[in-house]
């Protein structure tokens, strides 16, 4: 016999309205309360009926993940996160790759599935506050990556700036003195390699080491090519750098291609460091020293941030006070590229 949710609130002492409330992901339930719930739904294994309450709510129990590159792990680990996080809510995820192209960011933001969705995740590359400010679409959204400012919608980020400087500070820290960066970008909606450059150059400046543009190599993407290449720019270079930060992992890892073709030693020779903590670079050689964001915080706070949205009808706002800056955690992994095999 199916569970129901009466079973639920006859084994958790409460009534079937709370039920209902936690099931709903209402915010206004105490926490003693919705842990007996959670708990008690887990011991009855209890699976509400989500067409039936989809229905009733007028909602499609579908939300939406926008990304620029499924093939950049970085969004793939990030998705993967994100359909978890959103199980807790009944929802399923749609997710859809813009390639970083304006007109097709403009085109889901401008609501292109607002008849099939509830609630948009989206990570804009090409957009600009001014393309942001011209949303009409109501479908609840919240933004990921860096923040536009006066975007028009709850956003989820990470101090990159802080994040930047701790990683060019452990090369510091390690007796670096000619530290490059690999990542630098003039396009204007280029905000992250912005911001890195300025955690860089902020940890230079505190160590009283000079800021020597022949150090900074930009790059067109955040690939493996683009890192390869500007690495082998980097070595042509006198005096080469003894250290190089890079403002991604998939960047490190084509770097620590092009310095294992020139016969560089890594870290005795050129330490590196990346950025995003990717499984790949717990599997290279070296294995790589990288900045982590919580990838599994980012994406439960996106996905409460969205729901809350939905449950108090403020588009854009979870509390309707106007958009929220949300910042996740990270961490310095110290590996191999930097700290050697020698712990």
């Amino acid at each position: 016999m199916r569970t129901t949710l009466r079973d639920v609130a006859r084994l958790a002492g409460v009534s079937p309205k709370t039920v209902s409330n936690v099931v709903n992901g209402y915010i206004h339930v105490r926490p003693e309360t919705r842990r007996r719930v959670q708990h008690a739904i887990a011991r009855l294994n209890y699976r509400p009926n989500l067409s039936a309450r989809s229905l009733r709510r007028g909602r499609t129990g579908v939300i939406a993940l926008a990304v620029p590159e499924l093939d950049v792990p970085y969004f793939a680990e990030l998705a993967r996160h994100l359909v978890a996080e959103a199980e807790r809510y009944g929802w399923t995820v749609l997710v859809d790759q813009t390639e970083g192209e304006p007109d097709r960011e403009r085109q889901i933001l401008d609501g292109l599935r607002g008849q099939l969705i509830d609630g948009l995740i989206f990570s804009p590359l090409a957009l600009t506050a001014a393309d942001l400010a011209k949303r009409t679409d109501a479908t609840p959204l919240v933004l990921l990556g860096e923040r536009i400012h006066q975007g028009p919608a709850d956003h989820v980020v990470i101090d990159n700036v802080a994040a930047s400087r701790a990683a060019t500070e452990h090369l510091i820290g390690l007796g670096r003195r000619r530290i490059a960066a690999i990542g630098a970008q003039l396009a204007p909606a280029g905000v992250t390699a912005r911001l890195r450059l300025r955690g860089y150059r902020e940890a230079l400046e505190a160590a009283g080491l000079p800021y020597d543009e022949n150090l900074v190599a930009s790059t067109t993407y955040f690939h493996r090519a683009d890192g390869a290449a500007a690495m082998a720019r980097l070595l042509d270079r006198t005096p080469r750098p003894d250290a190089v930060f890079c403002f991604n992992d998939l960047l490190a890892l084509g770097a620590l291609r092009t310095l294992a073709d020139h016969g560089v030693r890594v870290p005795d020779d050129i330490a590196v460091i990346g950025f995003d903590d990717i499984e790949d670079g717990q599997y290279s050689v070296p294995t790589l020293s990288t900045v982590s964001p919580d990838k599994r915080q980012i994406a439960r706070l996106a996905v409460d941030l969205l729901n809350q949205q939905l449950v108090s009808g403020a588009a854009g706002q979870a509390d309707g006070r106007g958009p929220q800056e949300v910042f996740a955690t990270f961490e310095l992994v110290a590996r191999e590229s930097t700290l050697g095999r020698e712990r």
